[in-house]
């Protein structure tokens, strides 16, 4: 019987309510801070300081115990670096994806379930469990990732690199509230100020911070130039490949339609640009993908016996789910989208459920399919 519970407690009033929650049903709840980045590396840009006090005034308003784990080395060795390695590389990683992977769903879990040895771990993700978001079914034979209530607020996304087998000890009491509830709760219990704190939004360790400004710190600047797909012609400069991702407008003046990135090649550091924001090399409906992160049993087992598996898939979470067809290594799209990019994650789902994701090699534009397919005539 699970009666002891870490709860990873961020300063926030997500994680905060969701301890009030656990502690409402009768846990021995216990909250961990978490400190991924160095703020006096980055001249306290980052608000991490602002969040542990807040973390702190939360967990003595809830009467439960806050503690600290230091995964800053942890943090910059799987998830900072590969960031890195990956924008010299022409690709577009996900952070949030890689930190709750390598750190909150492994190392953290790890630590509250073996060193600290407590029966489960909660967070304040917006996501559900099909074993309960209380972790009420564990009987249950398999474990899926539900989607949350909340849709606006659907985290499924960023958690589709995690081990399925990670959710057996994770609940999630947010996975049945709406965000307006949330913040409802967190008035009602006496943490108006956390209800009223501003939502933290984009990449930590970025903060606010203008991007091209923070990765020119990290990545030396090398200039290349800017080749229309279709010409071939050079149309500008750039001041290198990790300044750039697929889809961005490139500002080029004294063209008659503006140019978009269509794709990099590391090799000669050249970015092609497409002109006119629906160029058919900005659009794809076939895409390769690297290994597959199962969070489904029974859909891993469908594809791997029929060959390919219907289902819906999305490259961004903000974006609207397409239906499309899935094999090992390709997806196959019902309707072209425009700007898919490597390095990104391809995220799966049926109508319930988050079924896992692989991370996006490259997009095959509708441009070079139309060309070989006029050949082929």
């Amino acid at each position: 019987m699970i009666r002891n519970v870490v709860v990873g407690i961020s300063g926030g009033v997500d994680s905060a309510v969701s301890a009030h929650l656990l502690k409402e049903r009768g846990y021995n709840v216990l909250g961990v801070f978490m400190r991924n980045w160095d703020e006096h590396d980055e001249a306290g840009r980052c608000s991490g300081e602002q969040d542990l006090k807040d973390a702190l005034w939360a967990c003595q308003k809830l009467q439960i115990d806050l503690r600290q784990v230091d995964y800053v080395k942890q943090y910059w060795t799987a998830v900072f670096s590969q960031f890195l390695d990956d924008y010299q590389q022409g690709l577009t990683p996900n952070p949030d994806i890689l930190c709750n992977k390598h750190i909150k769903f492994d190392l953290f879990h790890k630590h509250a379930l073996e060193r600290l040895n407590y029966d489960a771990v909660a967070t304040g993700h917006y996501a559900r469990n099909s074993l309960g978001n209380f972790l009420e079914h564990t009987d249950a034979r398999d474990v899926r990732l539900l989607i949350p209530a909340d849709k606006f607020k659907d985290q499924t996304f960023f958690l589709a690199g995690i081990a399925q087998e990670s959710l057996q000890r994770t609940m999630f009491p947010l996975g049945d509230l709406l965000k307006t509830q949330v913040k409802q709760l967190a008035k009602r219990i006496g943490l108006q100020r956390l209800a009223e704190k501003r939502e933290s939004t984009g990449i930590c360790f970025v903060g606010k911070r203008d991007f091209k400004s923070f990765i020119r710190e990290y990545i030396t600047s090398k200039a290349g130039d800017f080749v229309d797909v279709d010409s071939g012609a050079v149309v500008g400069t750039h001041e290198g490949i990790h300044q750039w991702t697929v889809g961005q407008r490139c500002r080029l003046s004294s063209f008659l339609q503006p140019y978009f990135v269509a794709r990099k090649e590391v090799a000669s550091n050249t970015i092609y640009v497409a002109a006119g924001h629906e160029h058919p090399a900005l659009h794809s409906t076939r895409i390769h993908i690297g290994d597959i992160n199962w969070l489904c049993t029974k859909s891993r087992q469908q594809l791997s016996e029929n060959g390919s598996l219907r289902c819906r898939f999305r490259f961004q979470h903000t974006k609207p789910l397409v239906t499309c067809q899935l094999r090992l290594h390709e997806v196959q799209l019902d309707a072209p989208l425009r700007a898919i990019t490597p390095g990104q994650y391809a995220v799966f789902y049926d109508d319930d459920a988050c079924l896992g994701a692989a991370r996006i090699l490259h997009g095959e534009p509708l441009q070079q399919i139309e060309m070989q397919a006029a050949m082929q005539r």
